[in-house]
């Protein structure tokens, strides 16, 4: 074959990998989700899916992988081909928290996704028992203090309550005893009837309790107050400016995705996520949205992979 033939050949293959980039998507999408459904990201992927899957031109179909901490369904998008057509209901469970409580790490949340979308964040809430007299941060650390110590619930163990007490617990250099229940349900009943102090959960389920005097908020740990509950102060003017957990929300895929797919898909969902609609879904959920470049929102998963691994470690927590 002459060089020139050779040339010819290379810029037709060229030619053809442009045109099927360019083509994306030519078939149905993806987006797996790795708790079952019903859960905050479940109804986030299924609140996005409909109007990017108008966006781009074919169905986005929600696949519930659940187990894990989330590691199924993130082992799943990793192992998947990095062809745009599968991708993760990100969330700070399968990437900060869940490959790191298991015996053997199933894959490197940094290095082996594409992280292509950030949609938002729900803040992690404090809140006590009105049985337990702890009205504010300052009150559960005096009582983590002392002699006796404190507990708290949360939905699980390595759940983002569970790590997010931890976190508290050093800072405040604490005795704080961690009792882990099956779920966010339970560790409900348990703190309204008094049976458990405090509670650590995300704000979501939450809300209507605080606002019925059912449960005392203590402080959320976004960088804000909550819109939800903008009685209730955050962390930082709670005295604990570094007690700061954003459960992020986000769209990723397996390592290597095409620059013209990730292009493609940033596009549309910022374009989803103008939609009022969308914004309002959201903003019930506790989410607050605000744009981040694709590199910012890279950035946010390996930071906050790197600021909690000491924490998961000292805790202990293991599934």
């Amino acid at each position: 074959m002459s060089l020139i033939t050779r040339l010819q050949t290379a810029a037709l293959v060229a030619t053809l990998c442009a045109s099927a980039h360019a083509a994306w998507p030519d078939k149905p999408i993806k987006l797996i989700v790795t708790f079952a459904p019903g859960g905050a990201s479940d109804i986030v992927a299924r609140t996005i899916a409909e109007p990017l899957g108008q966006k781009l031109g074919q169905p986005v179909v929600v696949d519930n992988r659940p187990g894990a901490g989330g590691s199924v369904g993130g082992l799943a998008t990793v192992q998947a081909p990095a062809d745009g057509y599968t991708l993760m209901m990100a969330n700070s469970t399968p990437l900060s928290i869940g490959p790191f409580v298991l015996d053997r790490q199933p894959y490197d949340p940094v290095k082996q996704f594409t992280h292509v979308f950030y949609a938002g964040s729900a803040p992690v809430l404090f809140m006590a028992s009105p049985k337990a007299g702890i009205n504010s941060l300052a009150d559960l650390a005096k009582q983590a203090t002392s002699k006796d110590g404190i507990s708290f619930g949360s939905g699980g163990p390595a759940s983002i309550g569970h790590i997010s007490g931890e976190f508290f617990k050093a800072l405040a250099k604490g005795n704080m005893q961690h009792v882990a229940y099956k779920g966010g349900a339970p560790m409900t009943t348990d703190l309204l009837g008094g049976q458990i102090p405090v509670g650590i959960d995300v704000i979501t389920a939450f809300v209507p309790l605080v606002k019925g005097g059912q449960v005392k908020g203590l402080a959320v740990t976004s960088a804000g107050r909550s819109p939800l509950l903008p009685e209730v102060p955050t962390t930082a003017e709670a005295g604990y400016p570094k007690l700061r957990v954003d459960n992020y929300f986000g769209v990723s895929g397996p390592a290597g995705l095409p620059k013209e797919v990730t292009d493609r898909l940033y596009a549309a969902l910022a374009e989803v996520l103008t939609q009022p609609a969308v914004l309002k879904k959201l903003e019930d959920l506790g989410i607050v949205y605000h744009k981040m470049t694709q590199a910012e929102y890279a950035a946010l998963v390996a930071s906050q992979i790197s600021e909690w691994a000491p924490i998961i470690k000292a805790s202990g927590a293991k599934l």
